[in-house]
């Protein structure tokens, strides 16, 4: 009778751990009734260090968010690494997130080479994935992936609408292309490709580099004897700049257009040695100086938290990645699990904070599909060509 009641008093502990409150909660990975762990991977460092500003832009909004109280309760734990744009970094990364750590989330991390290498390891382990930046190549959608929501604009369709631009409002027929030799690049390359075809237009040069090529003087060298009137390129910072330098030494001027990739003017400007005047490029964020009400709010928290930061169009793209992960903890409520969240994400029907109007359905997770065209002037400052608009095909 006495190992019975023993038993059953076992049980009925067991109950009560298991219905007390908090108890659901924390047997979710990165949950508790405090706090949700949230991991970042970017290049901090290396030939792609300029995009390292997108994850800290987003621990300044994590900062904001913790100081007005949390979501629910809970604080967000931020933990930042540094994989130098490198694929097998990422990956060692990602398993410390999961293994060691216990995160909930990533949000915003930047690269397709290093996004692609942890992709799949996360969407086993049900990690939610929430707006990688650089990831408008379809690999995140396409196969559709419940635990991956996107939000920029696929580069496919982002090339297609420059091209057009390019084509319809610049009149320009001889058009050539540059791009990294990735999923990345090749991707835009398809998107203008696209255009081209469509219009019987010709594509008078492709060139492609690698990540780690430096010498990129004959590569100016082909653009140049292509006789192409405008260059659309699809790279990183430092090959933006180190192609812009090497078609000045050859006397080549055409009219460039990029990725909202490149699309920070004043950075650019700086590492191009000011080269990168005139360039047109798409954005898919409120510009850094908008005087739209969450940017003056956003403004005041970089004052406050991180007054040395430079305060760019690659910080603030931070912000705008993190924006719909707190748009999604708030729709899901105290009991957040994967699957809760994933439900609060879905019902998501054009929100919009300062990036582009979002959209998540159960059968399409690819969230943003509106970009507007800006271009460099000489200062830094940026002329918006165009309003919002979408971009699909």
């Amino acid at each position: 009778m006495k190992g019975k009641a023993v038993l059953f008093i076992i049980g009925l502990v067991l109950a009560f751990m298991v219905l007390a409150p908090g108890a659901h909660a924390q047997a979710v990975r990165g949950v508790t009734d405090t706090e949700v762990i949230v991991g970042q991977t970017g290049p901090q460092t290396g030939p792609a260090a300029l995009w390292g500003a997108v994850a800290r832009g987003t621990g300044l909004y994590f900062k904001g968010i913790n100081d007005e109280g949390g979501i629910h309760g809970r604080k967000i734990k931020y933990v930042l690494r540094d994989d130098g744009y490198q694929p097998a970094k990422t990956k060692a990364i990602g398993k410390e997130f999961v293994e060691q750590i216990g995160i909930f989330s990533v949000v915003g991390c930047v690269g397709v080479g290093p996004g692609m290498s942890v992709r799949d390891f996360y969407s086993e382990n049900k990690v939610l994935m929430v707006s990688m930046g650089c990831s408008g190549v379809t690999n995140w959608v396409n196969p559709f992936q419940k635990y991956i929501f996107p939000i920029y604009p696929l580069y496919i369709d982002e090339a297609f609408a420059l091209t057009r631009y390019f084509h319809e409002n610049l009149k320009l027929t001889k058009i050539a292309m540059f791009y990294q030799n990735d999923d990345y690049g090749k991707q835009g390359l398809e998107g203008v490709e696209h255009y081209v075809k469509a219009k019987n237009l010709q594509l008078v040069a492709t060139v492609s580099a690698e990540v780690t090529d430096r010498d990129l003087s004959s590569h100016a060298l082909k653009l140049k004897e292509s006789g192409a009137q405008a260059v659309i390129m699809w790279a990183m910072p430092v090959h933006g700049a180190l192609l812009l330098g090497e078609c000045a030494k050859i006397g080549y001027k055409p009219k460039w257009g990029t990725s909202s990739t490149l699309s920070d003017g004043v950075a650019m400007l700086q590492i191009s040695k000011g080269l990168w005047a005139g360039m047109i490029s798409s954005n898919f964020g409120e510009l850094p100086d908008s005087n739209h009400p969450l940017m003056v709010k956003y403004r005041a928290w970089h004052q406050k938290y991180e007054p040395k930061e430079r305060w760019s169009t690659f910080y603030t793209a931070g912000i705008t990645f993190a924006e719909p992960f707190v748009e999604g903890l708030r729709r899901a409520g105290k009991n957040l699990t994967p699957e809760t969240f994933v439900k609060a994400m879905e019902s998501m029907k054009d929100w919009q904070g300062i990036g582009p109007p979002i959209t998540f359905t159960s059968t399409d997770h690819q969230g943003g599909k509106h970009v507007f065209f800006q271009e460099v002037l000489p200062d830094g400052k940026i002329k918006k060509l165009t309003d919002w608009m979408r971009i699909t095909y």
